[in-house]
């Protein structure tokens, strides 16, 4: 595999003892829109760390939608899988409901299945809420689970547009990890170019942390590229495309970067960047890196 220049500098630079968090992003609901049961979950994990890379990291997204703590976490302990965890900000009354189930989850079952909590995804991409409201929000969940004598990291998952804004720097200095969304398809890049607009947005990210908040560290909580779906600018899907950007973008990523890709199974979304089928087969190789 051919590393672009960018990737290669970075790659020079990170000690080669270093271990990093890789994963995919698992929804709670089926593609169908119904609730994953327990015993689905056990499934997705299960069928996870049976792929190339034994994949046996999850980031969720919530943590009272479809009771997604409450089922998914026993399905983790169990199957030995670990979970970035998701915490919805969208109202008042979901976000109480969101702590709620973290809370339960922690009184249940200790700390040791967190990797981090991520409060809010992409809020302030749409828009959905001030820099300090979402701030004040981090601090009140780490607050809780600080309380409850949990010392894992809390941060914000966005997109790169957001993270670079100097509007929204009250989130980078209230997060421990920033979790950042990037998808070069989405950006109309050729699949020639996706790896260079990767590792671009990275750069740019950690350029603005570093003078923010240095010393935090940028994870890359979702990237991928469709499987099928409609072409972006020179962006074309395609399981041949999505399998380049996996030989390309993960195997250089997984050595240098916390990372979650997008997604486990979205098999009736367009674009779908789904890697597994409805019968669970892989759509394209995972291999290991």
């Amino acid at each position: 595999m051919r590393l672009s220049s960018v990737a290669a500098a970075l790659l020079a630079a990170v000690p080669l003892t270093q271990a990093y968090w890789k994963g995919f992003n698992v929804a709670a609901e089926n593609p169908d829109g119904s609730c994953k049961t327990q015993a689905q979950w056990v499934s997705t994990f299960q069928r996870l760390s049976s792929l190339p890379g034994h994949f046996t990291s999850v980031r969720l997204y919530a943590s009272s939608d479809c009771n997604t703590l409450a089922l998914a976490v026993p399905a983790a302990i169990s199957t030995g899988t670990q979970l970035l965890v998701g915490v919805w900000t969208e109202d008042d009354g979901h976000f109480q409901r969101e702590k709620d189930a973290l809370e339960s989850a922690i009184k249940q079952h200790g700390q040791d299945w967190i990797i981090a909590i991520s409060v809010g995804s992409e809020d302030l991409y749409r828009k959905d809420i001030s820099a300090s409201s979402l701030a004040q929000k981090i601090y009140d969940v780490r607050g809780m689970v600080r309380a409850m004598g949990v010392k894992k990291d809390v941060g914000h998952v966005d997109t790169w547009t957001a993270w670079v804004d100097s509007a929204n720097t009250a989130v980078i200095t209230a997060s421990d990890f920033i979790g950042l969304d990037a998808y070069p398809y989405f950006e109309g890049s050729s699949i020639d170019q996706a790896s260079n607009t990767f590792w671009s947005a990275i750069n740019r990210v950690r350029g603005v942390v570093d003078r923010v908040s240095p010393g935090k560290w940028v994870w890359v909580t979702e990237t991928g590229w469709p499987v099928s779906g409609p072409n972006y600018g020179n962006g074309v899907a395609s399981v041949k495309n999505a399998q380049t950007y996996w030989k390309q973008v993960a195997c250089a990523a997984f050595k240098q970067v916390h990372i979650f890709w997008y997604v486990h199974q979205d098999y009736q979304a367009s674009p779908s960047f789904g890697v597994i089928d409805r019968n669970g087969h892989a759509i394209y190789d995972q291999q290991s890196c």
